[in-house]
């Protein structure tokens, strides 16, 4: 599940448990709309936390070691 499912089951939540006043028999749906919004948000907090393991930037293990040409002899290495 993505970051919009997340979202999406905290919208869905909140509207089950603040803007609906049905009644279902053997369901209470502001307990099942607070389950929803739980379970979003445990969603987006691990969605996250993945994200930014994804972002780390690992440092080469070998160093680069970068060469420059030597000089000749006639020439001080400033291009004259």
């Amino acid at each position: 599940m993505g970051l919009g499912g997340c979202i999406i089951l905290i919208a869905v939540g909140a509207i089950l448990t603040f803007a609906t006043d049905w009644d279902m028999q053997g369901v209470n749906l502001d307990l099942v709309g607070v389950i929803f919004m739980i379970v979003g948000l445990i969603g987006v907090a691990t969605f996250s936390s993945i994200a930014r393991r994804r972002r780390v930037v690992m440092q080469p293990t070998t160093p680069v070691v970068e060469e420059r040409p030597r000089g000749d002899g006639y020439h001080n290495g400033y291009g004259a």
